[in-house]
Protein backbone atom coordinates (compact mmCIF):
# COMPACT_ATOMS: atom_id res chain seq x y z
CA UNK A 1 0.00 0.00 0.00
CA UNK A 2 1.57 3.53 -0.77
CA UNK A 3 2.05 5.60 1.64
CA UNK A 4 0.37 8.68 1.90
CA UNK A 5 2.69 12.39 1.64
CA UNK A 6 0.81 14.33 4.42
CA UNK A 7 1.29 18.02 5.29
CA UNK A 8 3.02 16.74 8.59
CA UNK A 9 5.39 14.78 6.61
CA UNK A 10 6.28 17.74 4.24
CA UNK A 11 6.49 20.14 7.07
CA UNK A 12 8.65 17.77 8.90
CA UNK A 13 11.28 17.47 5.50
CA UNK A 14 10.75 21.05 5.32
CA UNK A 15 12.30 21.94 8.92
CA UNK A 16 14.35 19.66 9.15
CA UNK A 17 16.33 20.89 5.75
CA UNK A 18 15.79 24.27 7.42
CA UNK A 19 18.08 23.14 10.08
CA UNK A 20 20.95 21.85 7.97
CA UNK A 21 19.82 18.03 7.51
CA UNK A 22 20.89 16.57 4.08
CA UNK A 23 18.71 14.50 1.61
CA UNK A 24 20.54 11.82 1.97
CA UNK A 25 20.23 11.88 6.02
CA UNK A 26 16.48 12.49 5.94
CA UNK A 27 16.27 9.71 3.53
CA UNK A 28 17.66 7.24 6.13
CA UNK A 29 15.89 8.77 8.83
CA UNK A 30 12.45 7.92 7.06
CA UNK A 31 13.69 4.10 6.06
CA UNK A 32 14.70 3.85 9.67
CA UNK A 33 11.13 4.97 10.68
CA UNK A 34 9.30 2.97 8.17
CA UNK A 35 8.97 5.22 5.20
CA UNK A 36 8.84 3.50 1.37
CA UNK A 37 11.35 5.34 -0.54
CA UNK A 38 8.58 5.54 -2.58
CA UNK A 39 7.08 7.95 -0.15
CA UNK A 40 9.95 9.40 0.67
CA UNK A 41 10.60 10.44 -3.08
CA UNK A 42 7.39 11.88 -3.34
CA UNK A 43 7.68 14.38 -0.21
CA UNK A 44 10.76 15.46 -1.46
CA UNK A 45 9.56 15.91 -5.10
CA UNK A 46 7.09 18.08 -3.69
CA UNK A 47 9.41 20.23 -1.93
CA UNK A 48 11.52 20.81 -4.78
CA UNK A 49 8.22 21.84 -6.64
CA UNK A 50 7.89 24.23 -4.14
CA UNK A 51 4.96 23.22 -2.38
CA UNK A 52 6.33 22.58 0.99
CA UNK A 53 8.53 25.06 0.74
CA UNK A 54 8.38 27.37 3.96
CA UNK A 55 6.98 31.28 3.65
CA UNK A 56 9.03 34.07 2.77
CA UNK A 57 10.77 35.37 6.28
CA UNK A 58 9.10 38.71 5.83
CA UNK A 59 5.66 37.32 5.48
CA UNK A 60 3.33 37.14 9.04
CA UNK A 61 2.74 34.03 10.60
CA UNK A 62 -1.04 33.43 10.18
CA UNK A 63 -2.53 33.31 13.70
CA UNK A 64 -2.96 29.57 14.52
CA UNK A 65 -6.35 27.99 16.70
CA UNK A 66 -5.06 26.83 19.82
CA UNK A 67 -7.50 24.66 22.75
CA UNK A 68 -7.49 26.82 25.31
CA UNK A 69 -10.68 28.50 28.07
CA UNK A 70 -12.21 31.94 27.10
CA UNK A 71 -10.55 33.79 29.87
CA UNK A 72 -12.11 37.66 28.53
CA UNK A 73 -12.83 39.25 31.55
CA UNK A 74 -10.57 37.36 33.85
CA UNK A 75 -14.18 35.29 35.48
CA UNK A 76 -13.44 33.48 38.39
CA UNK A 77 -16.08 30.33 37.23
CA UNK A 78 -16.60 28.90 33.94
CA UNK A 79 -19.29 27.19 31.89
CA UNK A 80 -18.02 23.68 31.44
CA UNK A 81 -21.42 22.55 29.43
CA UNK A 82 -22.73 20.52 32.48
CA UNK A 83 -20.68 21.70 35.62
CA UNK A 84 -19.36 25.01 36.53
CA UNK A 85 -15.75 25.41 36.90
CA UNK A 86 -13.19 27.40 39.08
CA UNK A 87 -10.42 29.35 37.78
CA UNK A 88 -8.04 29.34 40.44
CA UNK A 89 -4.64 30.85 38.50
CA UNK A 90 -3.33 31.13 35.49
CA UNK A 91 0.11 32.40 33.53
CA UNK A 92 0.41 33.87 29.58
CA UNK A 93 3.78 32.38 28.97
CA UNK A 94 3.59 29.43 28.82
CA UNK A 95 -0.23 29.48 28.51
CA UNK A 96 -0.99 27.87 32.00
CA UNK A 97 -4.45 27.66 33.50
CA UNK A 98 -5.58 25.72 36.83
CA UNK A 99 -8.86 24.38 37.29
CA UNK A 100 -10.96 24.07 40.21
CA UNK A 101 -13.75 21.59 40.86
CA UNK A 102 -13.33 20.46 37.53
CA UNK A 103 -14.27 16.80 38.41
CA UNK A 104 -17.07 15.50 41.20
CA UNK A 105 -15.16 13.00 44.15
CA UNK A 106 -17.85 10.57 42.57
CA UNK A 107 -16.38 10.77 39.15
CA UNK A 108 -12.86 10.95 40.58
CA UNK A 109 -13.66 7.78 42.51
CA UNK A 110 -15.18 5.69 39.20
CA UNK A 111 -12.03 6.38 37.14
CA UNK A 112 -9.78 5.20 39.64
CA UNK A 113 -12.18 2.19 40.34
CA UNK A 114 -12.30 1.56 36.51
CA UNK A 115 -8.97 1.86 35.60
CA UNK A 116 -7.56 -0.04 38.64
CA UNK A 117 -8.44 -3.31 36.56
CA UNK A 118 -6.25 -2.50 33.77
CA UNK A 119 -3.36 -1.21 35.13
CA UNK A 120 0.62 -1.26 33.43
CA UNK A 121 3.56 -0.31 33.42
CA UNK A 122 3.17 3.34 32.00
CA UNK A 123 5.05 3.74 28.24
CA UNK A 124 5.84 6.80 26.53
CA UNK A 125 6.04 7.46 23.16
CA UNK A 126 9.04 6.51 20.95
CA UNK A 127 10.00 9.52 18.08
CA UNK A 128 12.93 7.06 17.49
CA UNK A 129 10.36 4.68 16.00
CA UNK A 130 6.85 6.24 16.12
CA UNK A 131 6.17 3.23 18.69
CA UNK A 132 6.01 2.91 22.15
CA UNK A 133 8.39 2.22 25.19
CA UNK A 134 9.57 2.14 28.72
CA UNK A 135 11.17 4.90 29.90
CA UNK A 136 13.53 4.87 33.35
CA UNK A 137 12.14 8.85 33.54
CA UNK A 138 8.11 7.60 34.08
CA UNK A 139 7.89 4.88 36.97
CA UNK A 140 4.16 5.49 36.85
CA UNK A 141 1.28 2.79 36.30
CA UNK A 142 -0.96 3.47 33.85
CA UNK A 143 -3.89 2.56 31.19
CA UNK A 144 -5.59 4.21 28.20
CA UNK A 145 -9.58 4.34 27.92
CA UNK A 146 -10.64 4.71 24.25
CA UNK A 147 -12.50 7.61 23.41
CA UNK A 148 -16.20 7.66 24.33
CA UNK A 149 -15.49 4.08 26.01
CA UNK A 150 -18.33 4.43 29.02
CA UNK A 151 -20.91 6.91 30.12
CA UNK A 152 -18.43 8.86 32.73
CA UNK A 153 -15.45 8.99 30.15
CA UNK A 154 -17.75 10.54 27.20
CA UNK A 155 -19.27 12.84 29.91
CA UNK A 156 -16.26 14.03 30.84
CA UNK A 157 -14.37 14.18 27.60
CA UNK A 158 -17.39 16.44 26.97
CA UNK A 159 -17.37 18.88 29.24
CA UNK A 160 -13.23 18.97 28.67
CA UNK A 161 -14.29 19.37 25.15
CA UNK A 162 -16.89 22.44 25.95
CA UNK A 163 -14.28 24.57 28.41
CA UNK A 164 -10.92 24.12 26.39
CA UNK A 165 -13.40 24.76 23.16
CA UNK A 166 -11.73 21.93 21.20
CA UNK A 167 -13.69 19.16 19.29
CA UNK A 168 -13.83 16.22 21.15
CA UNK A 169 -12.60 14.34 18.37
CA UNK A 170 -9.42 15.93 18.32
CA UNK A 171 -8.07 14.46 21.61
CA UNK A 172 -6.36 11.20 22.73
CA UNK A 173 -8.16 8.87 24.94
CA UNK A 174 -8.24 9.87 28.22
CA UNK A 175 -4.88 7.98 30.23
CA UNK A 176 -4.89 7.23 34.29
CA UNK A 177 -1.88 6.54 35.76
CA UNK A 178 -1.17 5.44 39.52
CA UNK A 179 1.92 7.13 41.06
CA UNK A 180 3.01 5.12 43.86
CA UNK A 181 5.45 6.48 46.88
CA UNK A 182 8.74 7.34 44.72
CA UNK A 183 7.13 7.18 41.19
CA UNK A 184 7.61 10.08 39.11
CA UNK A 185 7.67 11.80 35.42
CA UNK A 186 10.68 13.45 35.60
CA UNK A 187 10.56 17.16 33.15
CA UNK A 188 9.92 16.86 29.86
CA UNK A 189 7.77 18.07 26.78
CA UNK A 190 4.70 16.57 25.50
CA UNK A 191 4.85 17.33 21.90
CA UNK A 192 6.45 15.30 19.19
CA UNK A 193 10.08 16.73 18.50
CA UNK A 194 10.10 17.43 15.03
CA UNK A 195 13.69 16.08 14.92
CA UNK A 196 13.26 12.84 15.55
CA UNK A 197 12.55 10.19 12.38
CA UNK A 198 9.77 8.67 13.92
CA UNK A 199 7.98 11.71 14.30
CA UNK A 200 6.18 11.73 11.06
CA UNK A 201 4.51 8.77 12.05
CA UNK A 202 2.98 9.83 14.87
CA UNK A 203 1.89 12.61 13.25
CA UNK A 204 -0.16 10.86 11.25
CA UNK A 205 -3.06 9.76 13.41
CA UNK A 206 -3.50 13.61 14.40
CA UNK A 207 -1.24 15.75 13.69
CA UNK A 208 1.18 17.59 16.23
CA UNK A 209 -0.08 17.48 20.26
CA UNK A 210 -1.10 21.50 21.14
CA UNK A 211 -2.31 21.28 24.37
CA UNK A 212 -1.82 18.69 28.10
CA UNK A 213 -4.92 18.32 30.44
CA UNK A 214 -3.69 16.74 33.97
CA UNK A 215 -6.63 15.81 36.47
CA UNK A 216 -6.01 14.60 39.68
CA UNK A 217 -8.23 11.91 41.03
CA UNK A 218 -6.51 11.11 44.38
CA UNK A 219 -4.46 12.66 46.42
CA UNK A 220 -1.48 11.58 48.24
CA UNK A 221 -0.47 12.78 51.67
CA UNK A 222 2.76 14.21 50.66
CA UNK A 223 4.03 15.33 47.50
CA UNK A 224 3.59 14.46 43.25
CA UNK A 225 3.14 17.79 42.30
CA UNK A 226 3.01 18.72 38.87
CA UNK A 227 5.90 21.04 38.27
CA UNK A 228 7.24 23.45 35.41
CA UNK A 229 11.03 24.46 36.10
CA UNK A 230 11.12 27.10 33.73
CA UNK A 231 8.82 29.06 35.18
CA UNK A 232 9.17 28.16 38.84
CA UNK A 233 5.70 26.82 39.42
CA UNK A 234 4.53 23.95 40.96
CA UNK A 235 0.57 22.47 41.24
CA UNK A 236 -0.71 20.63 43.83
CA UNK A 237 -2.60 17.78 42.88
CA UNK A 238 -5.76 18.60 44.59
CA UNK A 239 -8.22 15.82 43.94
CA UNK A 240 -11.10 17.40 41.21
CA UNK A 241 -8.64 20.12 40.64
CA UNK A 242 -6.88 19.93 36.86
CA UNK A 243 -4.12 22.13 35.37
CA UNK A 244 -4.06 22.64 31.33
CA UNK A 245 -1.60 24.19 29.20
CA UNK A 246 -0.65 24.77 25.23
CA UNK A 247 2.33 24.78 23.16
CA UNK A 248 1.67 26.71 20.04
CA UNK A 249 4.34 25.16 18.66
CA UNK A 250 6.67 22.26 19.17
CA UNK A 251 9.94 23.92 20.98
CA UNK A 252 11.46 24.45 23.85
CA UNK A 253 10.49 28.24 23.84
CA UNK A 254 7.00 27.44 24.91
CA UNK A 255 8.49 27.34 28.09
CA UNK A 256 6.08 23.98 28.95
CA UNK A 257 8.65 21.96 30.43
CA UNK A 258 7.30 19.89 32.87
CA UNK A 259 7.02 17.01 34.87
CA UNK A 260 5.71 14.72 37.85
CA UNK A 261 7.50 15.48 41.34
CA UNK A 262 7.74 11.97 43.05
CA UNK A 263 5.44 11.53 45.72
CA UNK A 264 6.84 10.96 49.08
CA UNK A 265 3.65 9.71 50.47
CA UNK A 266 0.37 8.12 49.84
CA UNK A 267 -0.41 7.80 46.44
CA UNK A 268 -1.70 9.88 43.70
CA UNK A 269 -3.97 8.96 40.96
CA UNK A 270 -4.14 11.53 37.59
CA UNK A 271 -6.10 11.42 34.43
CA UNK A 272 -4.58 13.15 31.20
CA UNK A 273 -5.94 13.79 27.90
CA UNK A 274 -3.60 15.09 25.18
CA UNK A 275 -5.00 17.13 22.26
CA UNK A 276 -4.19 17.22 19.03
CA UNK A 277 -4.18 19.90 16.00
CA UNK A 278 -6.71 17.93 14.29
CA UNK A 279 -9.15 14.49 14.31
CA UNK A 280 -6.77 11.72 16.28
CA UNK A 281 -7.72 8.08 14.72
Amino acid sequence: MTQPVTPELRSWLVSQLAAGHSVAALRQSMRAAGWQDAATDAALADIERGAGSPASPAAPMPVRPMPGPDLEGSPLYLDAGDRRVHVLHTVTHPRVVVFGDLLADDECEALVAAAAKRLARSLTVETQTGGETLNVDRTSDGMFFERGENEIVARIEQRIAHLLRWPLAFGEGLQVLRYAPGAQYRPHYDYFDPAEPGTPTILRRGGQRVGTLVMYLQEPERGGGTVFPDIGLEVAPKRGTAVFFSYERPDPGTRTLHGGAPVLAGEKWVATKWLREREFT
